[in-house]
């Protein structure tokens, strides 16, 4: 990604550039700049696990943070993109990555619109609710599952206080941007009759947006539809 000094994204669609340096921009960041109709939409792939503090080997599709965070800065205060499109496949991955990237997203000034293809599991979650509007494909589905560690036992009382307070963060971030209730969430993170050897849930798109998850079921299209909608909105 480049910014220059005014903070502003150089653009993608800059008739000085080719195709070739326009796919080595989407190589490097998972990331590009689109003009439609006089509106500039910058779109944000997550995918794979989410890189946290750790960095992962590099067999992994990974989402780094310290790339999201500046990018978003720039997004929201470069003054030639009007939205943000977020597109999730995501497995999960470091939690407070994942939720300080949502946070960041939620709190934009810019309309903002997610849409989860193949999957938003875990923190995938939070990260897919924390748009203006979310959208979500009929064969994507969601993982909903408890904060967890790794090994069979917590060895210490601070770390099951640690992983129930991140949880309860979780849950109050998700409860507060989308429409399901408390209740409604807890009951699909405890369920034990769906996964083998986890408890919690998997959902498709139709059950994500039935219980109130996610907005609407629908595509590329309908999510670019909505983000130009609210864009016209936001310029009055």
């Amino acid at each position: 990604m480049n910014i220059d000094s005014k903070n502003d994204i150089k653009t993608d669609f800059d008739n000085s550039k080719g195709t070739g340096e326009m796919l080595d921009n989407i190589e490097k960041s998972g990331s590009v700049t689109t003009r439609s109709d006089g509106i500039n939409i910058h779109c944000l792939t997550i995918i794979g696990q989410i890189e946290g503090h750790y960095v992962l080997d590099n067999t992994q599709k990974a989402t780094k943070y310290e790339h999201i965070i500046p990018l978003l800065t720039a997004v929201e205060e470069g003054e030639q993109i009007d939205g943000l499109l977020v597109v999730l496949n995501t497995q999960g991955g470091d939690v407070e990555a994942g939720l300080a990237i949502s946070e960041l997203i939620a709190t934009m000034r810019k309309p903002t619109v997610s849409l989860v293809l193949g999957g938003g599991h875990s923190i995938g979650v939070p990260l897919a609710v924390s748009a203006k509007k979310s959208f979500i494909v009929p064969s994507a589905t969601m993982t909903i599952h408890p904060v967890r560690t790794t090994g069979l036992v917590i060895g210490v009382e601070q770390s099951f206080e640690y992983l129930f307070r991140m949880q309860e963060r979780i849950c109050s971030f998700v409860t507060a941007h989308s429409k399901i209730t408390k209740e409604k969430l807890a009951e699909y993170m405890s369920r034990t009759d769906e996964m083998a050897t986890d408890i919690g849930s998997i959902i498709d798109g139709y059950a994500a947006v039935e219980c109130g998850l996610i907005d609407k079921v629908g595509g590329l299209g309908d999510a670019l539809d909505a983000l130009h909608e609210m864009i016209k909105e936001y310029k009055k």
